[in-house]
Protein backbone atom coordinates (compact mmCIF):
# COMPACT_ATOMS: atom_id res chain seq x y z
CA UNK A 1 0.00 0.00 0.00
CA UNK A 2 1.24 3.29 -0.48
CA UNK A 3 0.97 4.90 2.58
CA UNK A 4 1.51 8.45 3.71
CA UNK A 5 2.54 9.37 7.54
CA UNK A 6 2.26 12.85 8.79
CA UNK A 7 4.66 13.37 12.19
CA UNK A 8 6.44 10.71 10.69
CA UNK A 9 9.69 11.59 12.76
CA UNK A 10 7.60 11.46 16.15
CA UNK A 11 7.53 9.55 19.00
CA UNK A 12 4.70 7.14 17.44
CA UNK A 13 5.23 7.94 13.62
CA UNK A 14 8.84 6.66 13.88
CA UNK A 15 7.38 3.71 15.63
CA UNK A 16 4.44 3.53 12.76
CA UNK A 17 6.90 4.14 9.89
CA UNK A 18 9.33 1.22 11.07
CA UNK A 19 6.56 -0.89 10.67
CA UNK A 20 5.29 -0.28 7.33
CA UNK A 21 8.53 -0.38 5.83
CA UNK A 22 9.29 -3.97 7.56
CA UNK A 23 6.07 -4.95 6.06
CA UNK A 24 7.25 -3.47 2.57
CA UNK A 25 4.49 -0.96 2.11
CA UNK A 26 5.76 2.13 0.12
CA UNK A 27 5.86 5.08 2.62
CA UNK A 28 6.11 8.94 1.96
CA UNK A 29 6.74 11.11 5.42
CA UNK A 30 5.12 14.91 5.60
CA UNK A 31 8.34 16.45 7.13
CA UNK A 32 8.57 20.46 8.70
CA UNK A 33 12.09 20.86 8.48
CA UNK A 34 13.52 18.04 10.05
CA UNK A 35 16.10 15.83 8.59
CA UNK A 36 14.33 12.49 10.19
CA UNK A 37 16.49 11.94 12.67
CA UNK A 38 14.67 9.31 14.37
CA UNK A 39 14.53 7.75 10.94
CA UNK A 40 17.62 8.32 9.63
CA UNK A 41 18.75 4.64 9.30
CA UNK A 42 15.98 4.12 6.72
CA UNK A 43 15.26 7.33 5.14
CA UNK A 44 16.48 6.28 1.88
CA UNK A 45 13.41 4.05 1.84
CA UNK A 46 10.96 7.31 2.58
CA UNK A 47 9.85 9.73 -0.03
CA UNK A 48 10.29 12.62 1.42
CA UNK A 49 7.47 15.96 1.41
CA UNK A 50 8.69 18.76 2.95
CA UNK A 51 5.58 21.38 4.21
CA UNK A 52 3.97 22.01 7.27
CA UNK A 53 0.12 21.60 7.49
CA UNK A 54 -0.33 24.30 10.78
CA UNK A 55 0.90 27.22 7.93
CA UNK A 56 -1.96 26.07 5.40
CA UNK A 57 1.41 25.15 3.29
CA UNK A 58 -0.75 24.87 -0.47
CA UNK A 59 2.76 23.47 -1.93
CA UNK A 60 2.82 20.59 0.55
CA UNK A 61 -1.02 19.54 -0.21
CA UNK A 62 -0.55 20.12 -3.80
CA UNK A 63 2.50 17.47 -3.61
CA UNK A 64 0.48 14.98 -1.23
CA UNK A 65 -2.35 14.88 -3.70
CA UNK A 66 -0.32 14.91 -6.66
CA UNK A 67 1.47 11.67 -4.92
CA UNK A 68 -1.56 9.49 -4.54
CA UNK A 69 -1.84 7.63 -1.24
CA UNK A 70 -3.89 4.92 -0.84
CA UNK A 71 -3.65 5.39 3.21
CA UNK A 72 -2.83 8.02 5.29
CA UNK A 73 -2.15 7.87 9.04
CA UNK A 74 -1.85 11.04 10.67
CA UNK A 75 -0.07 11.98 13.60
CA UNK A 76 1.21 15.39 13.10
CA UNK A 77 0.08 17.96 15.59
CA UNK A 78 1.32 20.89 18.31
CA UNK A 79 2.50 18.80 21.26
CA UNK A 80 5.12 20.58 23.42
CA UNK A 81 5.20 19.10 26.97
CA UNK A 82 3.62 21.55 29.09
CA UNK A 83 2.62 24.18 26.90
CA UNK A 84 0.21 22.10 24.36
CA UNK A 85 -3.01 21.75 26.00
CA UNK A 86 -3.97 25.37 26.03
CA UNK A 87 -2.06 26.03 22.79
CA UNK A 88 -3.79 28.46 19.85
CA UNK A 89 -1.20 26.21 17.61
CA UNK A 90 -4.09 23.50 18.41
CA UNK A 91 -6.51 25.61 15.83
CA UNK A 92 -3.88 25.37 13.44
CA UNK A 93 -3.39 21.89 13.60
CA UNK A 94 -7.07 21.69 13.24
CA UNK A 95 -7.16 23.58 9.92
CA UNK A 96 -4.22 21.81 8.83
CA UNK A 97 -5.69 18.63 9.22
CA UNK A 98 -8.41 19.54 7.64
CA UNK A 99 -6.94 20.36 4.54
CA UNK A 100 -4.93 17.23 4.63
CA UNK A 101 -8.13 15.34 4.49
CA UNK A 102 -9.44 17.01 1.24
CA UNK A 103 -5.98 17.07 -0.12
CA UNK A 104 -6.15 13.20 0.38
CA UNK A 105 -9.85 13.22 -1.03
CA UNK A 106 -8.33 14.43 -4.22
CA UNK A 107 -5.32 12.44 -4.27
CA UNK A 108 -7.87 9.72 -4.49
CA UNK A 109 -7.18 8.57 -1.07
CA UNK A 110 -9.60 5.79 0.27
CA UNK A 111 -8.30 5.45 3.47
CA UNK A 112 -7.99 7.82 6.86
CA UNK A 113 -6.41 7.10 10.26
CA UNK A 114 -6.35 9.82 12.55
CA UNK A 115 -4.88 10.22 16.11
CA UNK A 116 -7.07 11.09 18.51
CA UNK A 117 -6.78 11.11 22.77
CA UNK A 118 -8.47 9.94 25.43
CA UNK A 119 -8.72 13.33 27.25
CA UNK A 120 -11.37 13.63 24.30
CA UNK A 121 -13.99 12.20 26.96
CA UNK A 122 -15.81 12.97 30.22
CA UNK A 123 -14.32 12.20 33.34
CA UNK A 124 -15.54 9.56 34.66
CA UNK A 125 -15.27 6.49 37.35
CA UNK A 126 -15.34 3.46 34.94
CA UNK A 127 -13.12 2.38 31.85
CA UNK A 128 -14.10 4.20 28.68
CA UNK A 129 -15.68 2.60 25.54
CA UNK A 130 -15.99 4.56 22.18
CA UNK A 131 -19.51 5.44 22.89
CA UNK A 132 -18.66 6.65 26.15
CA UNK A 133 -19.83 10.89 26.47
CA UNK A 134 -16.97 13.13 25.62
CA UNK A 135 -16.66 16.63 27.26
CA UNK A 136 -13.03 18.08 26.69
CA UNK A 137 -11.32 20.00 29.16
CA UNK A 138 -8.46 21.81 26.73
CA UNK A 139 -8.14 23.56 23.94
CA UNK A 140 -6.42 20.71 22.49
CA UNK A 141 -8.74 17.70 23.21
CA UNK A 142 -11.48 20.16 21.79
CA UNK A 143 -8.98 20.68 18.71
CA UNK A 144 -8.83 16.77 18.83
CA UNK A 145 -12.34 16.22 19.11
CA UNK A 146 -13.60 18.82 16.26
CA UNK A 147 -11.51 16.98 14.34
CA UNK A 148 -12.81 13.55 14.84
CA UNK A 149 -16.38 15.01 14.19
CA UNK A 150 -15.74 16.98 11.21
CA UNK A 151 -13.57 14.67 9.44
CA UNK A 152 -15.53 11.92 9.67
CA UNK A 153 -18.10 14.05 7.82
CA UNK A 154 -15.88 15.69 5.19
CA UNK A 155 -14.03 11.78 4.36
CA UNK A 156 -17.74 10.50 4.16
CA UNK A 157 -18.76 13.00 1.60
CA UNK A 158 -15.06 12.22 -0.06
CA UNK A 159 -16.15 8.50 0.15
CA UNK A 160 -12.86 7.87 2.42
CA UNK A 161 -13.16 5.20 5.08
CA UNK A 162 -12.10 7.58 8.31
CA UNK A 163 -10.73 5.75 11.29
CA UNK A 164 -10.25 7.41 14.72
CA UNK A 165 -8.01 6.07 17.17
CA UNK A 166 -8.09 7.71 20.52
CA UNK A 167 -4.46 7.46 22.22
CA UNK A 168 -4.55 6.97 26.30
CA UNK A 169 -1.10 6.86 27.97
CA UNK A 170 2.32 5.65 26.27
CA UNK A 171 5.81 5.17 26.88
CA UNK A 172 9.13 3.65 25.32
CA UNK A 173 12.40 4.67 23.90
CA UNK A 174 12.26 7.89 21.93
CA UNK A 175 9.60 9.37 24.39
CA UNK A 176 10.72 13.28 25.15
CA UNK A 177 12.73 13.48 28.05
CA UNK A 178 10.55 16.05 29.93
CA UNK A 179 8.15 13.35 30.15
CA UNK A 180 7.07 11.67 33.67
CA UNK A 181 8.20 8.51 32.69
CA UNK A 182 11.73 9.23 31.13
CA UNK A 183 12.16 12.11 33.52
CA UNK A 184 11.90 9.31 36.60
CA UNK A 185 13.96 6.37 34.75
CA UNK A 186 17.37 9.63 34.38
CA UNK A 187 16.55 11.06 37.77
CA UNK A 188 16.88 7.36 39.66
CA UNK A 189 20.20 6.59 36.82
CA UNK A 190 21.83 10.08 38.14
CA UNK A 191 20.64 9.33 42.23
CA UNK A 192 18.39 12.28 42.36
CA UNK A 193 15.52 12.05 44.30
CA UNK A 194 12.31 12.27 42.43
CA UNK A 195 9.34 14.69 43.49
CA UNK A 196 6.01 13.34 42.59
CA UNK A 197 2.32 13.51 43.55
CA UNK A 198 0.69 10.40 46.26
CA UNK A 199 -0.30 8.96 42.76
CA UNK A 200 -3.72 7.16 43.42
CA UNK A 201 -4.39 8.50 39.95
CA UNK A 202 -5.10 5.28 37.82
CA UNK A 203 -4.18 5.72 34.70
CA UNK A 204 -3.48 3.17 31.34
CA UNK A 205 -0.22 2.96 29.95
CA UNK A 206 0.39 0.77 26.70
CA UNK A 207 3.81 0.66 24.85
CA UNK A 208 4.80 2.96 21.55
CA UNK A 209 5.35 -0.07 19.35
CA UNK A 210 1.84 -1.57 20.49
CA UNK A 211 0.38 2.08 19.82
CA UNK A 212 2.23 2.54 16.27
CA UNK A 213 1.18 -1.78 15.50
CA UNK A 214 -2.75 -0.50 16.58
CA UNK A 215 -2.64 2.55 13.89
CA UNK A 216 -1.38 0.28 11.42
CA UNK A 217 -3.66 -2.14 12.05
CA UNK A 218 -6.66 0.54 11.20
CA UNK A 219 -4.79 1.22 8.11
CA UNK A 220 -4.69 -2.26 6.93
CA UNK A 221 -7.93 -3.43 8.32
CA UNK A 222 -10.01 -0.60 6.22
CA UNK A 223 -11.18 0.24 9.45
CA UNK A 224 -14.39 2.73 10.13
CA UNK A 225 -15.01 4.57 13.39
CA UNK A 226 -13.37 5.10 16.85
CA UNK A 227 -11.16 2.93 18.52
CA UNK A 228 -9.71 3.35 22.33
CA UNK A 229 -5.98 2.56 21.14
CA UNK A 230 -5.36 1.54 25.29
CA UNK A 231 -3.77 -1.49 27.62
CA UNK A 232 -6.98 -1.67 29.64
CA UNK A 233 -5.04 -2.39 32.56
CA UNK A 234 -5.42 0.40 34.43
CA UNK A 235 -2.10 1.23 36.91
CA UNK A 236 -1.79 3.53 39.81
CA UNK A 237 0.96 6.50 39.28
CA UNK A 238 2.04 5.57 42.45
CA UNK A 239 2.33 1.55 41.49
CA UNK A 240 3.50 2.39 37.89
CA UNK A 241 6.83 4.74 39.95
CA UNK A 242 7.57 1.70 42.31
CA UNK A 243 7.97 -0.52 39.36
CA UNK A 244 10.51 1.58 37.60
CA UNK A 245 12.19 2.40 41.04
CA UNK A 246 12.91 -1.31 41.48
CA UNK A 247 13.80 -2.08 37.49
CA UNK A 248 16.58 0.66 38.84
CA UNK A 249 17.01 -0.84 42.12
CA UNK A 250 16.60 2.95 43.47
CA UNK A 251 12.69 3.03 44.67
CA UNK A 252 14.00 4.80 47.98
CA UNK A 253 14.57 8.07 46.07
CA UNK A 254 10.86 8.56 44.80
CA UNK A 255 9.00 10.83 46.89
CA UNK A 256 5.31 10.42 46.81
CA UNK A 257 3.08 13.26 47.83
CA UNK A 258 6.02 15.91 47.65
CA UNK A 259 4.23 17.72 45.35
CA UNK A 260 0.26 18.31 45.16
CA UNK A 261 -2.22 17.04 42.35
CA UNK A 262 -2.62 19.66 39.30
CA UNK A 263 -6.26 21.31 39.40
CA UNK A 264 -7.31 19.70 36.15
CA UNK A 265 -5.79 15.76 36.72
CA UNK A 266 -8.68 13.14 36.82
CA UNK A 267 -8.79 10.13 39.25
CA UNK A 268 -9.23 7.95 36.82
CA UNK A 269 -8.20 7.73 33.03
CA UNK A 270 -8.71 3.96 31.38
CA UNK A 271 -10.15 2.42 28.44
CA UNK A 272 -11.93 -0.71 26.98
CA UNK A 273 -9.75 -2.44 24.13
CA UNK A 274 -12.26 -4.75 22.59
CA UNK A 275 -13.21 -2.98 19.22
CA UNK A 276 -9.34 -2.87 18.35
CA UNK A 277 -9.06 -6.51 19.67
CA UNK A 278 -11.90 -7.37 17.37
CA UNK A 279 -9.58 -6.44 14.25
CA UNK A 280 -6.67 -8.92 15.18
CA UNK A 281 -4.88 -6.62 17.51
CA UNK A 282 -3.08 -7.04 20.96
CA UNK A 283 -0.32 -5.65 22.96
CA UNK A 284 2.70 -7.15 22.63
CA UNK A 285 5.38 -5.60 24.90
CA UNK A 286 4.87 -6.37 28.78
CA UNK A 287 5.55 -3.29 31.07
CA UNK A 288 8.66 -5.58 32.21
CA UNK A 289 9.99 -5.41 28.96
CA UNK A 290 8.80 -1.58 28.14
CA UNK A 291 10.38 0.04 31.29
CA UNK A 292 13.62 -2.70 30.89
CA UNK A 293 14.75 -0.98 27.50
CA UNK A 294 13.38 2.37 28.75
CA UNK A 295 16.25 2.01 31.43
CA UNK A 296 19.04 0.64 29.03
CA UNK A 297 18.73 3.13 26.52
CA UNK A 298 19.01 6.11 29.22
CA UNK A 299 21.92 4.05 30.95
CA UNK A 300 23.96 3.78 27.58
CA UNK A 301 23.21 7.60 27.21
CA UNK A 302 24.30 8.68 30.18
CA UNK A 303 20.63 9.56 31.02
CA UNK A 304 21.78 13.10 29.97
Amino acid sequence: MRVLVTGADGFIGSAVVRQLLRANHEVAALVRGTQLKRLSDVAERIDRIDGDLSAADGAALRAIAAWRPEGCIHLAWYAEPGKYLEARENLAALRGSLALLDALIDGGCRQFVGAGTCAEYADSDRPFREDSPTAPKTLYAACKLGLCLAGEQLARQGLVNFAWGRIFYLYGVGEDPRRMVPALVRALLQDQPFDATPGEQVRDYLHVDDVARAFVTLLLQRASGIYNIASAQPLSIAELMRRIGRSVGKEHLIRLGAVPYRNWEPPFISGENDRLRALGWSPAVTFETGIADVVAHWRAAGAS
